[in-house]
């Protein structure tokens, strides 16, 4: 957890101390730190609302003010439990008619043998593993955001919550900044902007929920992306491959997803009997899958491999489906199919170094092409109380694939921060974050090493001394999904693309529509398009200030407007979408230049 992280966590529980003040019913599920904030599910009497914010706030003041230690206890299960029963727990004391129902749940779901700890500050008291600033003085400003539903666990079975969010920062300054950040992103919303340019639509009544349609326009970014990736990993020595979108049970079995670390994220399974009249024993599961790399452990395993074919770098556009929850959904940065940019490479021990820097130098040439000047690697680590539980109980490799990883990032001179505890079940990751043009950050793509998934399969290959050996895998996924990335592309450029990304790159506008001139102008429509140029033509009757206003409206790059001086004079006037006119240019001058910068893939 980062230092940020853990000042909102902080905030979260003096949130809640703050509420038990003034609604002393009040019942508490879960407060994490999240992306912009922080969140406290509830239940109690009262509906709060953002009327009730003041006051709450004011209460946090108070908490703030008397600075108390965050102070963390390691107690048993049966002290645990007795202390939800009387209600103590997510409490202010105890409260025997009213026990901690959801601390109750929240405990049944620790494992046997796992610590249970609490942390407490002043007289709150909460089940939590932490951690936390040394003292609720260390809070620096904070202020509640906003109300919303959630049901307990993320389970439309369980009871509806109250979730209330904001978000704390180390000074008043960066708050301030957070708030104006905020303002610029819902005028860059990527809902709002991919409904007005017409990227996409999600038909929650025929197609469902989470579940994108790509429009033409939007095709078009997908397609980009996709040429993008392709060529650079051709490049870089990746050969491609193709997998269904479902899989057998005994797939996810083997991988480890299922039984249960993976199952809550999977659409549920298909049960078929493949022949007639078979019985119920003879039903097979299949599932939509939730990752490509089950489907590429196969297509290695498919034929015998020596030393000779390693490192094997195997490359999909994959289409993957995960049942996010229905009100964890967010247009297209939570979704429930994603194409994904996926590649798994199976390597030597030797070549990890430079098969993983190799890796990083592909994110940061994608920056470059993307201007993304602010990024950080976040490294994610094991801990060892995880070992067989949330991590395969390998302690010898978890430490040498962590150092392998952690010397790359290091001699590689990459900005990056190491979190504990947060890594993949088969090894190590990395998610890279990265900041958009104002200043918001997001996840946009994971780096992960797997020691243990290739054991599991029996994928091995002949080394030099004819012995079987076990490859390592690196899953890489640089451009991330298409739907999150372009979700973030749209934020960062408000829309206004770069010409070899944009929806549509050049319209050609006709200051009147004399068949000359129309004629001159189709000409100039069919040689770019002749190129691959997403180019249309306006040759109607309207005046020309409607035309390039629309043409502004619809964020069209390049507007190449002509008139009868233009067509005689075998040119062309320029404009660049919300910067104006650039001027008349020899029509042959402009053609070259659209097409070279669409080539470099200029900013």
């Amino acid at each position: 957890m980062t230092d940020l992280e853990r000042l909102r966590h902080s905030a979260a529980h003096v949130m809640a101390t703050a509420i038990l003040r003034l609604w002393p019913d009040a019942q508490f599920a879960a407060g994490p730190p999240v992306d912009d904030g922080f969140y406290y599910d509830l239940e109690m009497k009262h509906r709060i609302s953002p009327e009730d914010f003041p006051k709450i706030e004011e209460e946090m003041k108070k908490e703030i003010k008397a600075n108390h230690v965050f102070e963390k206890v390691t107690v048993t299960r049966e002290q645990a439990i007795q202390d939800a029963q009387t209600g103590r727990l997510g409490g202010l004391g105890e409260r025997p008619e009213n026990p901690s129902k959801f601390k109750i749940g929240n405990l049944e779901d620790i494992p046997e043998g796992e610590s249970i700890t609490y942390f407490k500050n002043g007289d709150f008291i909460d089940l939590c593993a932490g951690p936390h600033v040394m003292r609720t003085g260390n809070i620096g400003a904070y202020k509640l955001t906003s109300i919303a539903s959630a049901y307990y666990k993320g389970d439309e079975k369980n009871p509806q919550l109250q979730r209330i969010y904001g978000t704390a920062f180390k000074n008043r300054t960066q708050l301030d900044e957070h708030f104006k950040m905020l303002e610029e992103a819902k005028k860059r919303d990527h809902r709002k902007i991919g409904q007005e340019m017409g990227l996409y639509v999600i038909d929650t009544e025929f197609v469902g929920p989470g579940l994108p349609l790509w429009l033409p326009k939007g095709t078009a970014m997908v397609e980009e992306l996709e040429k993008l990736a392709k060529a650079t990993e051709f490049a870089a020595g990746y050969v491609r491959v193709k997998t269904p979108h479902i899989a057998k049970e005994k797939m996810y079995l083997t991988s480890g997803h299922l039984p249960l670390l993976y199952a809550d994220s999977m659409f549920p399974p298909m049960e078929l009997k493949e022949k007639s009249g078979a019985s119920d024993e003879d039903v097979q599961r299949y599932y939509l899958k939730a990752m490509n790399c089950p489907h590429h452990h196969r297509i290695y395993a498919a034929e015998p491999r020596s030393y000779r074919d390693i490192p094997l770098r195997l490359a999909e556009y994959g289409t993957c489906y995960r049942y996010e929850q229905s009100g964890e959904l967010f247009g297209l940065m939570r979704v429930r199919s994603l194409n994904m940019n996926d590649a798994h490479i199976y390597c030597t021990t030797e070549q990890f170094a430079s098969e993983f820097n190799a890796v990083n130098e592909m994110y940061l040439k994608y920056f470059k092409i993307f201007g993304l000047d602010k990024y950080q690697m976040r490294f994610s680590t094991s801990a060892p109380e995880g070992m067989g539980k949330k991590y395969v109980d390998e302690p010898a490799l978890w430490k040498q694939t962590e150092d392998m990883v952690r010397e790359v990032l290091k001699a590689s001179g990459i900005n990056y921060v190491e979190v504990a505890n947060e890594a993949a079940f088969y090894g190590p990751k990395i998610d890279v974050q990265v900041w958009s043009a104002i200043g918001r950050e997001f996840t946009i793509a994971t780096n992960q090493v797997d020691f243990a998934v290739p054991k599991r399969f029996g994928l091995v290959y002949k080394d030099r001394d004819n012995t079987e050996k076990t490859p390592l895998c690196i899953h890489r996924a640089p451009l991330g999904t298409h739907e999150r990335f372009i979700g973030f592309l749209i934020e960062h450029y408000a829309g206004n693309f770069p010409l070899w990304i944009a929806p549509e790159q050049v319209r050609v506008l006709t200051l009147g529509d004399e068949e000359p001139l129309v004629n001159y102008a189709k000409a100039i429509v069919d040689e770019l398009r002749a190129n691959f140029v997403r180019v249309e033509g306006d040759y109607s009757t309207d005046k020309i200030n409607g035309k390039i206003q629309d043409a502004e409206k619809a964020k069209v790059h390049t507007m190449l407007v002509i008139g009868r001086r233009d067509m005689e004079a075998g040119a062309v006037s320029v404009r660049h979408h919300g910067k104006g006119n650039v001027g008349a240019k020899p029509k042959a001058e402009v053609v070259a230049d659209i097409l070279a910068a669409i080539k470099e893939r200029r900013a």
